[in-house]
């Protein structure tokens, strides 16, 4: 266990001695089941709150590291006082979006492409975009013995983790801008586009039947301990540097019936975030730990470092860049052009930034009227 989970534990148990309140949120935290009484969900703000549970669906990525260690730590859970979290897991996005729109989870970390597709296909009825979680943490990694630029990936196979999803999209996005084709479908043309599972990737890499890939991490760093070299980080292809990765949403039905559940777990996420990025060794440590218990094996410190590294928590979702996103599927015969107005709802993160005196953030003019 990280010291920093030790600390952090200690001190919200001082606090439950002193105060009856943090009694009952210590005595109904992550995991418990709630109990019947008029104690049972009062908020770290010391109001009742609407539900009983919440179901946060995430995946086991270091990308999602706002809900690893905000889960890890107790952050969010902290904020939902009684209100147990449910969290679940996911390896694609595709799975999460049936999950939501199933009423399995309420609340989910994912990325942007996933995100449109699920507002698109249900013509803007399933989901809200609630605020931002990660930035980056994508890279172009080679074998330096067959590629040493990037006009080298002409004729070579390059993998993806999925037809259609984010980081698919990148590419066949920067394809499309060298002048190159390829048929976004079957992957096929001046460049060999495979769409492999990232599990499956650094297997594949070391054996050669690859020659790269445009992954995001910790699988990037995985491919560069197999002596891979990283020849294109996506961020600098984007303004400042930034660009979602990772995104919050919400069932429109678990926002419009428990509004105060959704405010407090971004309380918990804005809380998660500033701890983060104020304890970066610290919170490295839990997002690993985290990731041991959902897989059964830590990060070595030669994957973990960089990619760790390479990726910057934001509550901001980075609308214009998820717009832009859009725009690439669109252009690659991915996606039909979307109507995305109305896939934000920031007005509930913007209470809490403004509330802590920090500046709002933005929704490109795709939020909710």
């Amino acid at each position: 266990m990280p010291a920093t989970r030790t600390t952090l534990r200690r001190s919200l148990a001082t606090a439950a001695a002193s105060s009856l309140l943090a009694v009952a949120l210590t005595a109904c935290g992550y995991g418990s089941q709630a109990e019947e009484d008029d104690t049972e969900n009062l908020s770290a703000g010391g109001e009742k709150l609407s539900a009983d549970t919440v179901k946060i669906g995430y995946f086991p990525n270091l990308t999602h590291a706002t809900a690893l260690v905000g889960i890890q730590e107790g952050l969010i859970a902290k904020e939902l006082g009684g209100t147990t979290v449910k969290p679940s897991t996911f390896n694609a996005g595709p799975s999460e979006i049936e999950a939501l729109n199933a009423g399995s989870i309420d609340i989910g970390f994912i990325g942007p492409s996933p995100a449109v597709n699920g507002y698109s296909k249900s013509k803007g009825q399933s989901l809200r975009i609630i605020g931002g979680s990660a930035s980056g943490g994508v890279k172009l990694v080679v074998d330096p013995k067959k590629i040493k630029t990037l006009d080298d990936l002409r004729g070579k196979k390059i993998a993806t983790p999925q037809l259609g999803n984010t980081q698919d999209v990148a590419f066949l996005n920067w394809i499309s801008e060298k002048g190159w084709k390829v048929d976004a479908q079957s992957g096929k043309g001046d460049v060999s586009v495979v769409r492999s599972d990232n599990k499956v990737t650094p297997d594949a890499f070391r054996s050669g039947s690859l020659d790269g890939a445009w992954v995001p991490e910790p699988t990037a760093s995985k491919l560069v301990a197999e002596g891979g070299k990283v020849l294109l980080d996506e961020s600098t292809l984007w303004p400042d540097d930034k660009f979602v990765i990772t995104n919050i949403i919400v069932s429109q039905k678990f926002l419009s019936e428990h509004p105060d559940v959704v405010e407090a777990v971004l309380r918990g996420t804005v809380n998660t975030n500033k701890w983060i990025n104020a304890n970066r060794d610290e919170a490295k440590a839990s997002a690993n730990a985290a990731l041991e218990e959902l897989s059964g094996k830590a990060l070595p410190a030669e994957v973990l470092d960089p990619a760790w590294e390479s990726i910057r928590i934001t509550d901001d979702p980075l609308a214009a860049t998820l717009e832009a996103q859009a725009g690439h599927a669109v252009k690659a015969g991915l996606l039909e052009e979307p109507d995305l107005r109305g896939i934000y709802d920031l007005k509930p993160l913007n209470k809490i930034l403004k509330a802590a005196g920090r500046p709002e953030v933005a929704d490109a003019g795709l939020g909710v009227k």
